[in-house]
């Protein structure tokens, strides 16, 4: 008798699904996921992924789910097609995001919260930019718990500050500063390169070489 070979298991980078239903929900997605980039940039041991599928449990390709944005602490930067948290020495995203659009369902929803709940998410943010409402879930024991007051809510592992005016979230870094979209992260550049040009001008003028000063 001839023995077949055991199938390999595949696990898919892509559940076919997009990465968002319209402008405005991808505009979150990303104004999160850039902004949580910038926060951890000097830190190489946080990944922060954006539309990754997560695959908890090896041997099951079928568990799996793909957070909006999730930022996974004690990992390393890097390029990957998925999260395969057996790769990863075992540990689970401990923050995730999900960002709704009229298309999410309060059943999808639930099945994510129970997902997240189960395989050991921490912190979970869900935002509706059109409703502009707010809940999030911090993790207590083995359960996600709703934290009542998220209105001036400080994440205790990412330290940004969550604030709900009358039009849309904001968000805060540690420093007190704001959230930024990606022109708006561009202009302040622009802002910085224009301010350090008119200081070397003006240092030239003076007779001081600029190229010279801290060499």
């Amino acid at each position: 008798m001839t023995l077949t070979p055991s199938r390999k298991l595949i696990y898919p980078d892509s559940d076919g699904q997009p990465m968002a239903d319209n402008t405005l929900q991808f505009r979150w997605i990303v104004l999160f996921k850039e902004n949580l980039e910038c926060l951890f940039r000097d830190n190489a041991d946080v990944f922060v992924g954006g539309d990754l599928l997560w695959y908890p449990v090896e041997g099951h390709p079928e568990i799996r789910v793909a957070p909006d944005v999730m930022v996974v602490f004690n990992r390393p930067k890097g390029e990957r097609g998925s999260y395969r948290q057996w790769e990863e020495n075992g540990i689970a995203p401990q923050v995730v995001f999900e960002i709704l659009s009229p298309g999410n369902r309060l059943a999808e929803m639930a099945k994510k919260l129970e997902f997240y709940e189960q395989y050991g998410v921490e912190e979970y943010y869900i935002y509706d930019p059109q409703l502009n409402e707010l809940n999030g879930y911090q993790r207590a024991g083995n359960r996600l718990r709703v934290i009542e007051e998220v209105n001036g809510w400080v994440s205790p592992r990412l330290g940004i500050r969550f604030e709900l005016n009358p039009d849309e979230l904001l968000v805060y870094y540690p420093n007190g500063e704001q959230f930024k979209t990606t022109v708006e992260l561009a202009q302040e550049l622009e802002r910085e390169r224009q301010r350090a040009e008119r200081l070397a001008a003006y240092l030239r003028s003076q007779g001081v070489n600029p190229d010279e000063i801290g060499g």
